[in-house]
């Protein structure tokens, strides 16, 4: 008898037991496949048809410009060999903005360029600037797909993306991007904002430095010409991807040409330097003069070229108002030398950047030459400064560096004498 009641409450027990794993795997399948639904209805939202949300349909007016700038087929840079895509996707910033509103929600926008193995960077650009920027994508073969996609998600799902930065995309003249509306299978977990930055640290490695493929030459200053040319500001501050600005450095610029008006031939130029990897990117100059003073940070190229920021004078600048008091003003003001490049925010008139240049050497040194050349003066300021992330090492680069430098030497001498006829009443030479 007590045998016969043990047995009675084991089985139910186990009926007990029995039920709740199959409710559980019930639960389960409904879960897999509302999220099946979930992801059919992303993949929709982002590639598929107009689509209907609450019976409603909504007009994708992102989607439709997307649809309309690929449809143009880019134009064709000044030496046919890219196509350009500018202004694949457009910010709520620059669609809402209207010429003869506010001049001062223009001012200063940051523009920079990237390929898709260095979009990832975007993110913490994006968090310590927080204002109006413009990126130039150099994407090559299926990449140009990918990267179309990978920037319509972000665009979609992160809302300081949308509301903020503006996507241009550079492709060789005889490739074409298109509209992924097909390619489920390689964008269907894009869902949110952290599953596509996700998907872009997988692509990070994808090739190292400028080393994108034997026969290509990734057009660095083309792209910060078309980046340059994607912002209506009135100033505009050029950076790599990989690196970052102080912070408050956009309202403290405001701050100072509303006090100071610049003058027509000045150029406002920010110290540069390289940060460990495993260091927190400093905030103000306080913090970065005392990993300075440790050696965690250190001027940029320090190791490469030193020649090519040592003209910034990093001594003054560090013992200049260490602790980075007070507004941001002029330090102090400098001639240019070779073969200082500094990083610096300058008047949109200023000339662009020459793009015969390409892949590594002699870049941003041309530019800076053609800026003396033409007049202008550099102020360093007080406490703006920006900052690399990583150290730049020897052995580190690509195996045809000293090759392309060795090319754009040669290159940068006729561009030199070249500014002699473009500037022929220029008592300045490089």
């Amino acid at each position: 008898m007590h045998f016969s009641k043990k047995c009675s409450v084991f089985k139910v027990v186990l009926s007990a037991l029995l039920i709740v794993a199959l409710l559980q795997m019930i639960y389960l399948s409904f879960l897999s496949r509302l999220h099946g639904k979930q992801q059919r209805y992303r993949f929709s939202e982002l590639f598929g048809g107009s689509g209907k949300r609450n019976g409603n349909p909504e007009k994708n007016t992102r989607k439709e410009h997307l649809r309309y700038s690929l449809s143009t087929g880019g134009i064709f840079d000044s030496s046919g060999q890219y196509r350009v895509y500018k202004n694949l996707i457009k910010s709520d910033f620059s669609t809402n903005h209207k010429p003869g509103a506010d001049p001062s929600a223009n001012i200063l926008a940051l523009a920079t360029h990237t390929t898709i193995n260095n979009l990832h960077h975007l993110d913490s650009l994006l968090e310590r600037w927080q204002n109006p920027l413009s990126v130039a994508i150099f994407a090559h073969g299926q990449d140009a797909k990918f990267a179309t996609a990978l920037v319509y998600a972000l665009s979609t799902f992160c809302p300081q993306i949308q509301s903020l930065v503006d996507f241009h995309l550079v492709c060789h003249s005889g490739e074409m991007a298109s509209f992924p509306d097909q390619d489920r299978e390689h964008f269907l977990g894009l869902e949110d904002c952290d599953a596509v930055f996700a998907r872009l640290e997988t692509h990070r490695d994808q090739f190292k430095n400028y080393a994108i493929g034997s026969n290509v030459s990734y057009p660095n200053n083309l792209l910060r010409n078309v980046a340059r040319g994607g912002t209506e500001a009135s100033y505009i501050l050029v950076l790599d991807i990989d690196m970052v600005p102080s912070a408050d450095l956009h309202p403290q610029f405001l701050a100072m040409v509303t006090r100071r008006e610049p003058l027509l031939d000045e150029v406002f130029v920010m110290p540069a330097f390289e940060i460990r990897h495993t260091r927190k990117m400093p905030a103000t100059k306080s913090e970065l003069v005392q990993l300075y003073q440790v050696g965690e940070v250190r001027p940029f190229y320090e190791e490469l070229c030193p020649r090519c920021q040592a003209p910034t004078n990093y001594s003054q600048w560090v013992n200049r108002h260490a602790r980075g008091a007070g507004p941001l003003e002029v330090a102090y003001t400098l001639s240019w030398t070779d073969p200082w490049e500094p990083f610096y925010i300058g008047p949109r008139r200023v000339p662009l950047y020459d793009e015969s240049f390409r892949q590594y050497g002699f870049n941003r040194i041309s530019q800076a030459c053609e800026l003396h050349v033409a007049g202008y003066r550099f102020s360093v300021l007080t406490s703006a400064f920006v900052v690399h992330q990583g150290f730049k090492v020897q052995g580190e680069f690509h195996a045809k560096k000293d090759e392309e430098n060795r090319r754009n030497r040669l290159l940068f001498r006729s561009f030199k004498e070249g500014l002699k006829t473009k500037y022929p009443s220029s008592p300045r030479r490089c």
